[in-house]
């Protein structure tokens, strides 16, 4: 059996690394990686080469940057012509970049069958570039491996239900992988903090950075967390958000902040595992929040990850100072940390079996 794997985002690439792995571990299949080029990152941390073995694609499309159209017709044309060359079994796609659509049109179109890892999110606005992506590819996907059973029950209400299974999440099997080099002590105490006493923020989405009133309300409500929970906030400065405070005059509200350089996953990870809760923007780290047993308040209108808001473990705010401390309130209260929703870290293999299971006529 052949399987081409398409990945063209870093995240990606970090997920892509686990299955890999797991592939070879098993002697699943014949695996041939091709990366699009969409987010080219020569600076890729050099701990997940090294720990997870990422080996240098078969392939690269070298698609660049560009608009949703561009990147989208550029990896359409170029898996066209690595599918017809290679004839394999099933192409593998995660997440929802316009790689990840374009990879599953192609596929699609030549009677590919084609595999989605991450199936089923959902969230609003369905305007999302990253939203209508996850959608069509789902629709168009014969096996869809799903994070939780929320992305089961996505997929039932819209009428699929052929081929889904929950598969548990890849980054979960990354955080326990890598979980023994985290230093929550010796992070704290090379950056003066003390586990604990702290909050660990981070904020760089475009629609919350690029605007100076959600920039401003964002770091005076990340400021009134510090004042009245007595909390150090550590917020690493993304350079998107670091730029936008500069442009909009916003600088002197992050004295009142403990600021740092943007910092690289054992780092991110063993703050995570200090800090009293986190307060961010970012999709992963709502996820690795949990997955360390702290709360969290999202500083987005919806998330991908309703699993964890639905539970009641994080909380919804808007990017300004009220909404914020309100936010924070709740998520300090103790709760219990609800088990399971992403898995038991076997993912790969799960993903692995999944495939497995396809019926004869798709390969």
């Amino acid at each position: 059996m052949k399987v081409v794997s398409l990945v063209g985002a870093r995240p990606q690439f970090v997920k892509e690394a686990l299955v890999g792995e797991a592939v070879r571990r098993f002697d699943a299949w014949h695996h041939i990686l091709v990366h699009s080029g969409q987010h080219y990152d020569g600076n890729m941390s050099d701990i997940f080469f090294q720990e997870l073995g990422i080996p240098r694609p078969d392939y690269h499309l070298g698609i660049g940057s560009g608009s949703h159209a561009h990147m989208t017709a550029a990896a359409l044309t170029g898996m066209e012509e690595i599918l017809l060359e290679e004839k394999p079994d099933a192409l593998l796609v995660y997440g929802d970049t316009n790689t990840t659509l374009a990879g599953a049109l192609a596929a699609t179109k030549l009677h590919v069958p084609v595999i989605h890892v991450e199936a089923g999110i959902r969230m609003r606005p369905r305007t999302m570039p990253e939203e209508i992506n996850r959608v069509l590819t789902d629709r168009i996907s014969s096996v869809m491996c799903c994070c939780s059973e929320l992305g089961r029950h996505n997929l039932a209400a819209e009428g699929l239900s052929n081929g889904v299974y929950v598969t548990g999440d890849v980054m979960y099997d990354l955080f326990l992988r890598m979980r023994p080099r985290f230093t929550p002590d010796e992070t704290c105490t090379a950056m003066s903090l003390c586990p604990g006493e702290f909050a660990l923020a981070t904020l760089h989405r475009d629609y919350n950075v690029d605007t100076p009133a959600s920039l401003r309300g964002m770091l005076e409500g990340l400021a009134a967390v510090q004042e009245i929970s007595g909390l150090a906030v550590l917020l690493p400065l993304h350079p998107r958000t670091r730029k936008r405070v500069r442009e909009f005059g916003l600088t002197p509200l992050l004295t009142a902040l403990r600021t740092c350089d943007p910092i690289g996953y054992l780092e991110a990870m063993s703050l995570t595992c200090a800090a009293r809760f986190v307060i961010t923007d970012s999709g992963g780290l709502q996820k690795e929040a949990y997955y360390a047993g702290k709360r969290c308040a999202v500083m987005m209108p919806d998330t991908g990850w309703r699993e964890l808001t639905d539970s009641g473990w994080s909380t919804l705010c808007n990017p300004d100072r009220e909404s914020i401390v309100q936010a924070v309130s709740r998520i300090m209260t103790p709760v219990a940390c609800p088990n399971g929703i992403y898995g038991n870290g076997k993912a790969s293999e799960n993903i692995i079996s999944a495939v497995l299971q396809m019926p004869c006529s798709l390969t």
